[in-house]
Formats: structure tokens, sequence, C-alpha cells
């Protein structure tokens, strides 16, 4: 039987391991740097900002939403953004993402959140055409930008 639940503490290793297989499903095995600890604390702290659902199928966790949330100064209200969803490969096809989604929405209006956003990487097409059959909408206009490693060094020790 399939449940969607809130992830808790001692989740860590199996939400570690979901990561770990959508790094591999994303071409990216190498790219986790997340450990048990680091999700203890980010997840499950003093004051966590990001949370997680975990969809099981008896007793066994097999999908993981993990989200949080942003901030739009146009509505003036946080909205929910989807940072992870992975379903095993095996579990595909149950209708697990489609749980995992319907979960998030809910989520979404108890918190007040006009929207829900995330992205995708773009030659996921079988996600872009899950994701258009629920309703969702490929955006434009803003394209995403990122700074990391030695830039990000060097642009916060700069004074100038």
């Amino acid at each position: 039987m399939l449940d969607i639940r809130w992830a808790r503490p001692g989740d860590e290793a199996s939400i570690l391991r979901l990561v770990k297989g959508l790094a591999v499903y994303e071409r990216a095995p190498d790219a986790v740097q997340a450990t048990q600890e680091s999700l203890a604390a980010t997840l499950f702290g003093d004051n966590p900002q990001v949370f997680a659902f975990l969809a099981e199928i008896d007793g066994r966790p097999v999908g993981l939403a993990l989200w949080f949330l942003t901030y739009s100064t146009w509505t003036g209200r946080p909205s929910l953004y989807l940072e992870d969803l992975f379903v095993e490969e095996d579990m595909r096809g149950r209708g697990i993402a489609r749980a995992l989604f319907r979960r998030l929405a809910q989520e979404t209006k108890a918190r007040g959140c006009p929207r829900m956003d995330w992205a995708v990487l773009d030659w996921n097409v079988d996600a872009m055409a899950f994701y258009k059959r629920l309703g969702g909408s490929k955006q434009t206009g803003w394209d995403p930008w990122r700074i990391e490693g030695a830039a990000l060094d060097r642009l916060a020790d700069n004074p100038g």
C-alpha cells in the first residue's frame, strides 16, 4: 500500500539513497555531496528550512519530494519550490510521483502559497510530459543563473 508521509529523523539514510538515485538518473552520479549528517541538520535541526515527503510502499521508502519555501515580492507571499522529485525506477508507473505532487499541492495550499515552482532538465522529456499532464506549464523569459566554487569565494572575499 502506498503512503505519502513527512520525512522524520531516522529517514536520513533513505533520503540520501533516493538523492543518489536521482543523481544517477540525472547523469551526475558523483555530484552528491550531502551526507546523512547534513540532511539531519537541514531537515530536522532547530530551524529547518528544507522539508521532504517520502513515498512508501509497504513501509519501504521508494520516492522523495524535497522542497522549501521561496518568496515572490510580486505576490507578496511565499511559494513552494520543489527541489527534488524522484521515484525508484522499478516503482515508476504506479502513480507514486502523482501522489507526491498531490501532497505537494495540498501543502502549497495549506501554507497559502499561490504557486509551486520547479525546474526540469532540458533533456527530460518524460518528466515534461508528466508535468504537462498534471497541469504544469513551462515558464519562459527567465534563465537560471548560478555562482559557486572559486567564483563565489572571490566574490565573497573581494570588497571592491
